[in-house]
């Protein structure tokens, strides 16, 4: 891991323990798309489908990464440039989303939402707790710990969201959420490009020393 044994190099995920872990979490983020974007359709909440395009992204992204581990530092800031951009757009079609439905939404089903995000926030957490020793790495295995830190915290925002729907039986909570989980999707973005771009520059500077 990064900073092991005074060295400075940043984890850049090549250990079987942390690809086993990936595989793991990679399944339970692919299981719990298919749930919770069916019971968002259902329950009609934009928070839940929002935090439903999440775990496919995860999935997808987490997928990335294992498929670069040990690559090149030019392949791994690539997808990790490409996982933030992927980021970027969720956030965007969130937002867009979401003002969409400020003019033409029902109030959401607040005992769905509470119960669908309470399974969320369990498969999350059992992310959270798999992966928290590989939290500080490159920008690649970096990506993967937002991601899932992310998800956590948008599952506790949905279960707040199915308490405030219930409370008012207006479905404000909801997309108040939904906006709130666009913002956590585009400032982890930032954080993403942003290291990966760092992390490529040093590679490029690097390079031209060694010419």
């Amino acid at each position: 891991m990064a900073g092991c044994c005074g060295h400075d190099a940043k984890f850049d995920g090549v250990s079987d323990d942390y690809k086993r872990r990936l595989w793991i979490v990679i399944a339970l983020n692919a299981a719990m798309f298919f749930v919770e974007m069916t019971a968002g359709h259902l329950a009609k909440s934009q928070a839940l489908q929002a935090d439903a395009l999440d775990f496919a992204g995860d999935a997808l992204t987490y997928a990335i990464s294992l498929a670069v581990i040990g690559a090149s530092l030019r392949a791994r800031t690539n997808a990790a440039l490409f996982k933030g951009v992927s980021l970027l757009l969720m956030g965007l079609w969130v937002f867009g989303s979401t003002v969409y439905r400020v003019f033409y939404a029902g109030v959401p089903t607040a005992e769905i939402m509470g119960i669908v995000g309470f399974l969320a926030l369990l498969t999350n957490l059992a992310s959270v707790m798999l992966l928290v020793r590989y939290k500080d790495g490159d920008a690649n295995v970096r990506s993967v710990w937002l991601c899932s830190r992310n998800d956590a915290i948008g599952n506790v925002a949905v279960m707040f969201a199915a308490v405030g729907v219930w409370g008012t039986a207006t479905g404000w909570p909801d997309l108040i959420v939904a906006t709130i989980m666009a913002g956590l999707f585009l400032s982890s973005a930032f954080q993403i490009v942003r290291q990966a771009l760092a992390e490529r520059l040093e590679m490029t500077q690097h390079e031209h020393e060694a010419v």
